[in-house]
């Protein structure tokens, strides 16, 4: 019986060592992805900031400017491209939203994002576009992949419609979570006049005529959480311009934006709580799951090892039976 028992107990010991492995290398890169409807919502500020005023042509100072960034999963998008792309696709469809402190829009910037929901790589597929303007990105954008590591990413900046690095600065403490920090400089860059302008009349085609052309330079700087990919905080040091043309009249320049963007206080909990949520998610797959089923097959191999050693043992000598006398022949 013991040996019976320890044959089934080595049988289930290698089940859960050969599916440790299998949890985090094959099971984790397939089931760990973005959902195709996922729709997130995100508040930033600058106070303080510089705003141009179309109707004078002269940068003002004003209180507050809020960007509202949003992202909405497109799922019948998604299951179209995913037809042809024999892969998980995500398609983001963005828009982020400026406001003047009296509400009025500065300007709206729409974006269509295509990516693996595995890895988060471009898929290029058609629609992909930033500001109605047909792109094909390389690096990342918005999300990094999961279990992010410690080096530089190729990160897409849709303003410039380019692709440049975004250099990890080392891991940080941010709100009892920890972070890597990165960091990406855009070096004073021609960059498309936008399509949407809050004036009437004026357009990105007026604009452009009269000689006039805009320039763009950002500091941009993420706090993502490593295991999920998520950046939980977000800050850009923003800066545009006008140049030239006759538009200016004989200045040279006049700055069109100019702040200091951050996440608004309310949004950075949300995100830090929802984040901490999906990291235990992620943990489950790649760590947890993985080192339990280790341990627990280590420890059934050792409970049947037991009682093999334990069947082999002799037991106690059987006492000797009497023997009955035989009857004797007559």
């Amino acid at each position: 019986m013991r040996r019976k028992a320890s044959l089934i107990l080595l049988a289930l010991a290698v089940f859960f060592a050969a599916l440790s492995p299998l949890t985090r290398w094959y099971a984790f890169p397939r089931l760990a992805k973005v959902p195709a409807d996922q729709y997130q919502d995100m508040v930033l500020e600058a106070k303080d900031a510089t705003l141009l005023d179309y109707g004078t042509m002269t940068a003002e100072k004003v209180d507050r400017i809020t960007v509202v960034q949003t992202l909405k999963g497109n799922v019948e998008a998604s299951e179209k491209i995913e037809k042809t792309a024999n892969r998980d696709v995500v398609v983001w469809d963005g828009l982020s939203y400026v406001q003047d402190p009296d509400g009025d829009m500065v300007s709206s910037f729409p974006e269509r994002y295509i990516f693996d929901a595995h890895t988060q790589e471009p898929v290029h597929a058609t629609g992909e576009m930033a500001d109605g303007d047909p792109v094909r990105r390389t690096g990342i954008e918005f999300k990094w992949p999961f279990l992010t590591e410690k080096r530089d990413y190729e990160y897409f900046d849709a303003q410039a419609r380019l692709t440049a690095p975004i250099h990890y600065r080392g891991t940080q403490d941010f709100r009892g979570v920890e972070v890597y920090y990165f960091e990406q400089t855009i070096p004073w860059t021609k960059v498309p006049l936008p399509k949407t302008l809050p004036v009437d009349g004026i357009t990105a085609e007026s604009v452009a005529r009269t000689g006039t052309t805009r320039w763009y330079t950002t500091v941009r700087k993420f706090w993502v959480e490593p295991v999920t990919g998520a950046p939980v905080y977000g800050e850009e040091i923003h800066r545009e311009e006008l140049r030239g043309g006759t538009l200016l009249g004989d200045r040279d320049k006049v700055t069109a934006f100019s702040g200091h963007v951050k996440m608004r206080e309310d949004y950075i909990r949300h995100t830090v709580d929802l984040v901490k949520s999906q990291r235990l998610l992620v943990l489950l797959m790649t760590s947890y799951l993985p080192w339990g089923f280790l341990v627990l097959g280590v420890g059934l191999l050792a409970l049947s090892l037991y009682l093999e050693a334990r069947s082999r043992c002799p037991g106690d000598p059987a006492t000797a039976r009497t023997r009955e006398p035989e009857p004797l022949s007559a």
